[in-house]
């Protein structure tokens, strides 16, 4: 069964504070729910689906449900594959719609890393559990994020020879989009010899190479196309989506490429669209290793190709020939639970509404692409990819 036009985005909200002590993280969901449901014009009693992920406080749906009072529900889902997962619930969303399951799908995220003290730019150790099937192989030689990430990065260079002033153009096009966002934790412009000149993390990864942390959060509500037609505001139909694991392949890893190698295909196959349509992109931007590779895996440009790809403003509004994450993103925007899906999601809506910065608003945008990744690119990892389009 398609979702192809089967479920609409009538709501988004961005939480603007990047940093809560004065907040719990369910205190973070519920004002993230209220704002998204307010932005569509419903209300809570007209929840009938819930779907929320790690990031949430307590037994997840069962805690947050009751937390927001959420008493019509009828379905829930709690799939969760780090930053990816917000995709996937728009995508599972629009399966239990199509699939008469439910009629209004509410999806949060929220967290408080940066007040909880949150482990920097990815240096500290991953949370697993003796139990966690990698721990007995892995945790001996000390990954963390930012160095798996950083094997990506190397492997990279050494197979294609993308440069890391390649990948600094990445960093560029995000600060120049993060100066018009108020609620940015990084506004100032940077030049490719900043980034450069920023301090070594993890070889060939730079400070400014990595995404920011912060508090905050977001929200969605998914519904069913003839109630987004009656609310008043503009109609974003979901047209493809897919989802996928990358693992170790039993020992035969390669760590050039992202599971959006295999997400972006199918997810261009059910919207019937291809990449060369698509207006503005959200890229989920951990690192700027990882915008590079998934543009390479979503089709955006050939394999190894990336480096030239993103160079020279290839990635700013009114520049370049595929703007992406016009708020700013992780890299300056904010990454809220260290998970910056939702994120990508909610600024592909601004962009189809016509509703960005004037300075960053791609003119005439109908139909967009939102990419996340979950996990560590240099291990295993989720990937999501959804397409979405303005009626």
């Amino acid at each position: 069964m398609t979702i192809k036009g089967q479920a609409c985005i009538a709501g988004a909200y961005e939480h603007p504070t990047r940093k809560a002590p004065d907040k719990t993280v369910a205190q973070l969901h519920a004002e993230c729910a209220r704002g998204a449901l307010q932005d569509a014009g419903l209300t809570l009693a007209d929840v009938d689906g819930y779907f929320c992920a790690g990031d949430a406080p307590g037994l997840g749906a069962n805690s947050m449900a009751d937390y927001l009072g959420l008493t019509r529900l009828r379905h829930i889902d709690n799939t969760d594959t780090g930053g990816s997962a917000y995709l996937i619930h728009v995508a599972h969303a629009a399966q239990a719609i199509a699939a008469g399951k439910c009629d209004v799908a509410l999806i949060t995220l929220a967290g408080r890393p940066r007040t909880e003290g949150g482990s920097g730019v990815g240096v500290g150790q991953r949370l697993v559990t003796a139990s966690t099937p990698d721990v007995p192989w892995e945790m001996s030689y000390s990954p963390v994020t930012v160095n798996m990430y950083a094997l990506a990065a190397a492997r990279h260079m050494h197979e294609f020879g993308t440069t890391s002033e390649q990948l600094a153009w990445i960093k560029v096009a995000a600060a120049a989009h993060a100066q018009h966002n108020p609620h940015a934790m990084l506004r100032d412009p940077v030049t490719v010899a900043d980034v450069l000149a920023s301090p070594l993390i993890a070889d060939p990864l730079r400070k400014l190479d990595c995404c920011v942390v912060s508090d905050g959060g977001g929200a969605l509500v998914v519904v069913r196309p003839e109630i987004a037609r009656r609310l008043k505001r503009p109609v974003v139909k979901v047209l493809g989506a897919a989802e996928t694991i990358k693992g170790q392949a039993g020992g035969q890893v390669d760590l050039t490429w992202s599971g959006a190698a295999v997400t972006g295909p199918a997810a261009f196959a059910e919207a019937g669209v291809k990449p060369s349509d698509i207006q503005y992109a959200s890229i989920y931007d951990s690192f700027t290793i990882t915008v590079l590779m998934q543009l390479e895996d979503l089709g955006f440009c050939k394999k190894g190709e990336g480096g030239r790809f993103v160079a020279d403003g290839n990635l700013i509004s009114g520049v370049g020939k595929l703007p992406f994450n016009t708020d700013g993103g992780g890299l300056c925007n904010n990454h809220p639970a260290n998970r910056g899906g939702i994120t990508k999601v909610i600024e592909a809506v601004r962009q189809l509404r016509g509703e960005a910065h004037p300075k960053v608003q791609v003119p005439g945008c109908h139909l967009a692409l939102a990419q996340g990744t979950g996990g560590l690119l240099g291990s295993r990892h989720g990937s999501a990819t959804l397409i979405m389009e303005r009626e």
